[in-house]
Formats: structure tokens, C-alpha cells, sequence
């Protein structure tokens, strides 16, 4: 039996939840950008518990996310069905500097969709992950 949610969706349990992250291969990263809230697509894996995100070294989300508090989010949807998900991590983003973390990530991380050189790593330790799926019409 699983619990509904005020609005009649399902409430993904966290274990659900990682495992329909796990299959994701976009998600957005919410992170506060000059005082303001900015939101950004990025490719990501998880590493156990964890999102890691590869980005640049010198990238506005490098920078806006050390040691912030930021969220995380990716969904699937299937218009035609009108079924999907949608789940929801909040937590510390940190870089990545141990050369042997990095080392470990380089072979986990997801190979970049834009152009550039990708050599900095983002993980952010989920602490509140929350998930909903609609499954019917």
C-alpha cells in the first residue's frame, strides 16, 4: 500500500525516489545566484546518496554553489499517458579537491552535453529527498 498526498499523488518513498534518480540523465540544480534564486540543467550520476554534477572550474555554478544549501530536481513525464514523477533533494553542495575523490568521480560522471572542458566536480550530500509520481489519469 502506498500514501497520497493531499493532491492525490503518490508519495515516493526515499529508496523510490534514488532509484528513479539513478535512471535520470538530466536534472536541475537550484542554487542562489547575487541574492536571487537561479536554476540550471545539468548532467549528473549519483554516487550512493549523493548528486554529482561535472562542470568548470570557473562556471557560475562552481562558484554560487561552495558550501551553499541548494536543491536538486529531475523528473519523467509522459504526456500522452499523463503519468510520471518528479523528485526532490535538498542539501551541501561542496567541490570536490581530493585528488583521489576526483580520480574516482572522473570514471562516475556523466560525459558532458556542452562544449568545454569539464574538470571540476559538485557533490551535493542529499539530506531531505522527497519524491511524488502520478500514476493514472
Amino acid at each position: 500500500m502506498y500514501t497520497l498526498d493531499s493532491s492525490g499523488l503518490r508519495v515516493l518513498t526515499r529508496e523510490e525516489c534514488l532509484r528513479l534518480l539513478s535512471r535520470a540523465p538530466i536534472g536541475r540544480i537550484v542554487f542562489t545566484d547575487h541574492a536571487l534564486p537561479a536554476v540550471q540543467p545539468v548532467t549528473f550520476r549519483l554516487d550512493g546518496e549523493s548528486v554529482v554534477i561535472r562542470t568548470s572550474t570557473g562556471s557560475k555554478l562552481a562558484a554560487a554553489t561552495r558550501h551553499a544549501v541548494v536543491a536538486f530536481e529531475a523528473d519523467e513525464f509522459d504526456v500522452d499517458r499523463r503519468t510520471g514523477w518528479s523528485v526532490t533533494a535538498v542539501g551541501r553542495a561542496r567541490a570536490v579537491r581530493d585528488p583521489d575523490e576526483i580520480a574516482r568521480l572522473s570514471e562516475l560522471s556523466p560525459a558532458a552535453w556542452a562544449p568545454g572542458e569539464r574538470n571540476h566536480y559538485i557533490v551535493v550530500d542529499m539530506e531531505q529527498v522527497t519524491g511524488r509520481q502520478i500514476t493514472h489519469a
